[in-house]
């Protein structure tokens, strides 16, 4: 114990520093406040199963009223934002809509 006091001492020493310093200062006035619950996402998206491409293609078409070539562009692009701003409800019903068909979506 005597032994690393000293080490401590040489070492405040050598450097300019002292081991008190180093100590994180207490945490305190009020707490932060608490994250607001998200209300708009996006729906993303990331890929697809090669073997349910087509389902995926006629489910993004569903729900983008994009045309065949547009979906089939947008589906081949994953990762793709399919919808922007939706409630929380729109989005998990479209999530499920897309797995459905064998795409894998995630909500931001």
């Amino acid at each position: 114990m005597l032994e690393l006091s000293e080490l401590v001492k040489a070492l405040e020493e050598e450097f300019g520093v002292s081991a008190a310093a180093m100590a994180a200062p207490a945490a305190g006035g009020a707490a932060a406040p608490a994250a607001e619950e998200k209300t708009e996402f996006d729906v993303v998206l990331a890929s697809f199963d090669a073997a349910a491409k087509i389902k995926v293609i006629k489910a993004v078409r569903e729900i983008t009223g994009q045309g065949l070539a547009e979906a089939k562009a947008t589906v081949e692009g994953a990762p793709k934002a399919l919808k922007e701003g939706v409630s929380k409800d729109e989005a998990e019903e479209l999530k499920k809509k897309l797995e459905e068909a064998g795409a894998k979506v995630e909500l931001k």
